[in-house]
């Protein structure tokens, strides 16, 4: 196969380790800087370039597709779909998991647990906002936010009032959440892979700090997981419609309960942590030339 990797850096781990599970696996690979990539869109005809050459040929495009480049990233992604090449994640699929209040509307949809959360836009509501949500600590984060950035922990209601007062004088959307004190500042990190989790890790958020997030000094570790954690990871990826996704979890009271899906999930950490070749698992499930698993549409009864 010929395959392009979109990233904006082709010495980062996650893109070097593609490279080499693609290429020990006789593939052609090419990473293309996505912001480098324009296109040509006519009736029935449409054309990529990058640094002034036509990208023709592939059979696949891995989307390595960080936040701050959503919109473009996502119109690079859409362009190869158009001309027919395979992606493991669609472009639709990035933009659902990219918008938290949006996946975590599609995922209580479908019946999957999680945090319960509130979200509201009239500064005359938050006192209500927060009475639906229950009592203190919250959780709020910035809907689009990314590695913990824009994440802060309320323990009072005093406290949420002012942070929410905070982020609407930036006019940033925000949500609100529960805070699942038995987690214990850890998650899980599931990767999925098609129809199944490939690698897991436990994060552990460090002292002081309750976000698990590596990239905010969290540790990680191996971890295994119960089959009532491995089918939600699975059912959540499902549901964004991604083939590759990393599904964060959190232990509670009441079972896992999905905290986010990530589209473009780091390799380096998730290797280290597991001993598994995650690199090698994306390449043979692109090899296999399958599309997310998505879920049936809901049927609904017309009335007669």
């Amino acid at each position: 196969m010929k395959i392009a990797i979109l990233s904006r850096n082709a010495r980062l781990y996650s893109t070097l380790r593609l490279v080499e599970a693609a290429r020990a696996r006789g593939h052609s690979v090419r990473v293309l800087d996505p912001l480098r990539c324009y296109m040509r869109i006519a009736a029935g005809a449409f054309e990529i370039h990058c640094k002034g050459r036509a990208l023709r040929g592939f059979d696949a495009v891995i989307p390595r597709i960080g936040a701050s480049i959503t919109f473009y990233g996502t119109a690079v992604v859409r362009q190869f779909e158009m001309m027919g090449v395979h992606t493991p994640n669609s472009s639709d699929a990035i933009l659902r998991a990219r918008d938290k209040l949006r996946a975590l509307q599609l995922l209580a949809r479908e019946g999957i647990e999680l945090p319960v959360t509130v979200f509201g836009d009239n500064p005359d509501d938050t006192r209500d906002l927060l009475t639906m949500l229950g009592e203190p600590p919250h959780v709020i984060k910035l809907n689009e936010g990314a590695q913990g950035q824009g994440v802060m922990l309320a323990e009072k209601r005093g406290a949420a009032l002012g942070m929410i007062e905070a982020f609407r004088s930036l006019y940033a959307n925000f949500l609100v959440q529960e805070f699942i004190r038995e987690a214990d500042g850890a998650d899980l990190r599931c990767f999925v892979v098609g129809d199944r989790v490939v690698a897991a890790m436990r994060r552990q958020a460090p002292e002081g700090d309750f976000r698990a997030n590596i990239h905010r000094g969290g540790s990680a570790s191996a971890v295994t997981l119960s089959e009532a954690e491995r089918a939600t990871a699975v059912r959540a990826a499902q549901v964004m419609g991604l083939g590759v996704a990393g599904v964060d979890l959190l232990r509670s009271a009441r079972g896992p309960l999905v905290l986010e899906v990530n589209s473009s999930p780091g390799l380096e950490g998730i290797e280290a942590a597991s001993g598994v070749d995650v690199a090698g698992a994306i390449i043979e499930f692109l090899e296999q030339g399958r599309g997310p698993q998505r879920r049936p549409p809901r049927r609904v009864a017309r009335k007669k």
